[in-house]
């Protein structure tokens, strides 16, 4: 039985210079590592996700279109046609190899439902990222990376709309090292549901299970 034929489409030059963006950086991790794409098509999107090594998922959104609507493939073939599309300036749909289905692991978040809790300076996760970076390079775990538990330390707490949400450690590397924030006075906006936390960055966004969500206490 023959594969199911992929066909993603993206709305400009633009949009596929981001979809390639999201792809590199998928790709420096593992060229095979599975990048998920599901259509949106009442807000006209294709969401790319792929799973990060601090055991997190990691998001942006393209406009475009995608057939099938719901479909994995590998970063690297994902990669490879947005960058063969563009140096050809060729169609306005690529193939980006075979459907791998079956090699996606765990849920996807919802798309609805999120509370707005903070809005963060990007400056200063980037800096909270740099400093546990650097104490990871110094004090490294038995395998020779980020220890469990320097990656599940509390990165910061963060409170609004009755709500307070820890955000781990993990969370702020995972968006440093896919460059999802941006510079200056760039805000990264905190974002929960009962069951998920997310950081909504200019470029993109990290996301991950959480235990419910906890009431203030006044």
């Amino acid at each position: 039985m023959s594969s199911t034929a992929v066909l993603l489409r993206v709305a400009d030059d633009a949009e596929r210079g981001d979809a390639a963006a999201f792809a590199g950086r998928v790709t420096l991790w593992d060229k095979a590592n599975p990048v998920r794409l599901r259509r949106d098509a009442e807000r006209g999107l294709v969401r790319m996700w792929a799973a990060a090594p601090f055991d997190v998922l990691v998001s942006r959104a393209v406009r475009g279109s995608v057939e099938p609507a719901d479909v994995t493939v590998h970063a690297g073939n994902l990669l490879s046609s947005l960058e063969i599309q563009r140096r050809a300036s060729a169609g306005d749909g690529v193939d980006p190899g075979p459907a791998i289905d079956s090699s996606w692991r765990g849920q996807l978040p919802p798309v609805d439902g999120w509370i707005a809790v903070d809005d963060v300076p990007a400056s200063v996760l980037n800096a909270s990222a740099d400093e546990a970076a650097a104490r990871i390079r110094a004090n490294p775990g038995p395998t020779g990376g980020a220890s469990a538990t320097a990656l599940d330390a509390d990165a910061m707490t963060v409170t609004g709309n009755g709500m307070r949400v820890v955000v781990p450690m993990r969370m702020l590397l995972a968006l440093s090292g896919m460059g999802f924030t941006g510079a200056g006075d760039d805000l990264v906006r905190v974002r929960a549901t009962d069951a998920w936390i997310r950081l909504d960055a200019r470029f993109g966004s990290v996301l991950r299970r959480r235990h419910a969500l906890l009431p203030l206490m006044f």
